[in-house]
Order: C-alpha cells, then sequence, then structure tokens
C-alpha cells in the first residue's frame, strides 16, 4: 500500500523519532519557499542509497513557525544533503541517539 503524503503544517508533538544506540536523526531547516520540495540524503559513501522527505511548515508552542524536514532512522554517519539528483548541497554528521540539525541556505 502507498502511504499518502501531504505538505499539511506538522503540529507540536506529531513527529516520532525513532533514535539510539547506532541510529539518528536529522532536521534539515529551510525556508518557507521551500515548502514540499522533498530533499534526499546518502551517506557520504554511498550516494546511491537515499533517503527523503518533504518540507513542510511546523507549528512549535508560543505561534512559532518553522519550515523543515526530519528523516529519522539514519545509521551514525556522514550524509550528503543533496540539492537536486546530482547536485549536493552539503553535508551532516548524524551521530547515533542524537537528532542533528542541517541548515538550508
Amino acid at each position: 500500500m502507498h502511504a499518502h503524503h501531504t505538505s499539511a503544517p506538522s503540529l507540536e508533538g506529531s513527529v516520532v523519532l525513532d533514535i539510539g544506540g547506532r541510529t539518528g536523526a536529522v532536521v534539515i531547516h529551510t525556508g518557507s519557499e521551500e515548502i514540499g520540495r522533498e530533499i534526499e540524503v546518502s551517506p557520504v559513501t554511498a550516494p546511491a542509497r537515499r533517503t527523503h522527505a518533504e518540507v513542510r511548515p511546523r507549528h512549535l508552542p508560543g505561534g512559532v513557525v518553522v519550515h523543515c524536514l526530519v528523516i529519522s532512522p539514519l545509521e551514525a554517519g556522514e550524509y550528503t544533503v543533496w540539492r537536486d539528483a546530482g547536485t549536493p548541497h552539503g553535508t551532516v554528521t548524524v551521530t547515533g541517539g542524537e537528532v542533528s540539525e542541517y541548515h538550508w541556505s
């Protein structure tokens, strides 16, 4: 069965992270202009092994809205963040049991 994806805003507490041991997660922060964009990451040593998520607005306490995507779980290591199918945007280090952050600018 294919899961339905939506660009609708996420509410506080609506993301479940599967982290611990040697697995972590990455949050990629973007601007609002990236809403709906699918951003891929892959291990630096295995660029064809990609996973992705969609940028969505996230509503936080106090009326704060951030635009980001969350990818979890990821095995600890160095990851390439892809601008498009053939162009790297940068790299991020994922640490087991932690949430790493990357800023798309």
